[in-house]
């Protein structure tokens, strides 16, 4: 059963204090994803970000540790946000093939805004992880990073949809290449799409990255 009184979990090693607990820590949430997509994560600062809540820089210091673990917790959250909604998209639904499908729609198709979190803007986020979330765990720390789980919302949604190509191929050796593929791929082709066209077939106001993602699936799974 799915608890539709929705509330995100992230890892609490990646903050000081729990911005969803207050105020000021959603308002610390919502112009953080605001001013990355504005000046980019190399310019962005928790200076800047002070100046734009209009409080001092040692309230997000309350917060957290750095700008790398609130990048990490950006993307902890959307990971988390993302499992959630394959979940709830896949409820009731017995056949695997068709869960498969609906899990496909959720990675690969645009994102829209979840109105369950009115101090997350979605789209904007959805951005962050196409353009900045490498840095999150391209880092010499990632290892021990990864030993403290700050990865384990973005493994989790890789390991359900794994699970959902293995009811459908109990014996497929390639469960977590081919969903992280899809899921990586689908970064690049929407960055292609907006800034470098000429790299991908991707045409406007069609689902043609969902398409092929799904085809590529699923034709894999044929074979």
């Amino acid at each position: 059963m799915i608890n539709l009184d929705l509330k995100i979990t992230v890892n609490p090693e990646l903050y000081n204090k729990n911005p969803d607990s207050s105020e000021l820590g959603r308002k610390i949430i919502t112009h953080s994803i605001e001013l990355i997509n504005e000046i980019g994560f190399e310019k962005f600062t928790f200076k800047k970000l002070s100046e734009k809540i209009n409080s001092p820089e040692s309230s997000v210091y309350r917060y957290f540790k750095n700008k790398h673990t609130l990048l990490i917790y950006l993307t902890s959250w959307y990971w988390s946000w993302t499992s959630y909604k394959i979940a709830l998209t896949t409820l009731n639904i017995k056949s695997a093939e068709e869960k498969l499908r609906n899990t496909i729609d959720i990675l690969t198709k645009p994102i829209l805004i979840d109105n369950s979190f009115s101090y997350v803007n979605e789209v904007l986020l959805n951005k962050i992880i196409i353009t900045e979330s490498l840095k999150a765990y391209h880092s010499v720390d990632v290892d021990i990073e990864n030993k403290k789980g700050y990865f384990k919302t973005y493994k989790d949604v890789v390991n359900r949809v794994s699970n959902l190509i293995l009811e459908i191929k109990p014996n497929f050796e390639y469960a977590h290449m081919l969903v992280t593929t899809v899921i990586e791929g689908v970064q690049q082709q929407r960055y292609y799409s907006e800034h470098l066209p000429s790299l991908t077939d991707s045409k406007k106001n069609k689902d043609s990255i969902s398409n092929f993602y799904t085809k590529l699936v699923f034709n894999f799974l044929e074979q």
